[in-house]
């Protein structure tokens, strides 16, 4: 696997969970692959389980970690070609991305969307120089459109909780929930491409305008009836986004709805099938959803967030094969 970005990077997903529980059976199996490789992890945006899952999974490949916040202690960087560099940006990201390769064998970025400039933020541009000029295989660690780690780490823990049920094919929901601020979509895109990909029933609700990208929401059922959408199901997955703008792209990256009828409370969740909630986290309580939903047994945000250190096990494991076959 030279790069990671969605959900086509990984292949077969039967395959993938089963890597994945082998994973979190033994973490430190595959100690060998990683042993004397460096992982580079290139940070334009803060992390907390991000950046502490993917070195926890590098460390039980035998990994050594380089973590670079841009934002604290680098250069600060010109991510744009022709422009005449009299300002507060000191390198060029072409040249540093060359020399951040040249220290590592594998790279991680992330990078979130402007929210300002749809064409730039969709052509994820940053993430593309990395791929083009490192020389290195690169994965996303959340970008300006994806956030693969999380997505596969969200397949993983509705796999497992529906073996617990023994429910053969979950229906799972995506809905918005409001927010006091403006969100990218990459979390939502990634779960809806993900799921798309997966064998389950899958509902995207949200209210109206803030349709995501056709590209990713594929045959995904859209429904605007929130208590509809959650009728029935066995999985919750609360996220808010700002307006992607693909109906409007005057409103994109904007907050266009305020509703908080949205917000995930223990009447929405009595609509369902008993549904586990889940959301990746951090999450702005009793705005996206109230106390008592996210602290209820039925809550597993939690194991959700533990297993983004398994997700990111699997991808650097077949990231390093690639490296080094003979090491299989």
């Amino acid at each position: 696997m030279k790069s990671f970005i969605n959900v086509e990077d990984i292949g077969d997903l039967r395959q993938a969970l089963t890597e994945a529980q082998e994973i979190k059976n033994d973490r430190f199996k595959y100690q060998h692959l990683g042993r004397n490789k460096t992982l580079m992890m290139i940070f334009f945006n803060n992390s907390l389980r991000t950046r502490l899952s993917t070195q926890k999974a590098a460390m039980n490949l035998g990994m050594n970690v380089i973590v670079l916040d841009v934002n604290a202690g680098a250069w600060k960087l010109e991510t744009e070609r022709g422009v005449i560099m009299d300002g507060d940006k000191s390198e060029h990201l072409l040249e540093a991305i060359p020399v951040m390769g040249c220290y590592c064998d594998l790279i991680g970025v992330r990078s979130f969307a402007g929210l300002s400039d749809r064409e730039y933020d969709y052509a994820e541009t940053v993430l593309h120089q990395f791929i083009k000029y490192s020389g290195r295989p690169v994965f996303a660690m959340e970008t300006a459109t994806v956030h693969p780690l999380q997505a596969f780490a969200d397949l993983i823990t509705i796999s497992e909780y529906s073996k617990q049920s023994e429910t053969k094919r979950p229906k799972v929901v995506l809905t918005w929930a409001p927010h006091c601020r403006a969100l990218p979509q990459a979390v939502p895109n990634s779960f809806a491409q993900w799921m798309n990909a997966a064998d389950v029933d899958f509902v995207v609700t949200h209210p109206k305008g803030y349709e995501l990208d056709p590209k990713f929401v594929g045959n995904a059922r859209v429904e605007y009836d929130q208590k509809k959408a959650f009728e029935g199901a066995d999985f919750i997955y609360a996220k808010n986004w700002s307006n992607p703008g693909v109906t409007n792209p005057a409103d994109y990256g904007k907050i266009t709805c305020e509703d908080r009828a949205w917000t995930v409370d223990t009447d929405h969740m009595a609509w369902t099938n008993n549904a586990k909630f889940m959301h990746c986290l951090p999450v702005r309580r009793n705005l996206i959803v109230t106390d008592d939903v996210i602290e209820s047994p039925n809550s597993i945000v939690i194991p959700e967030a533990a297993n983004r250190e398994i997700s990111c096990s699997v991808v650097l494991k077949r990231m390093l094969e690639k490296l080094d076959p003979i090491a299989l």
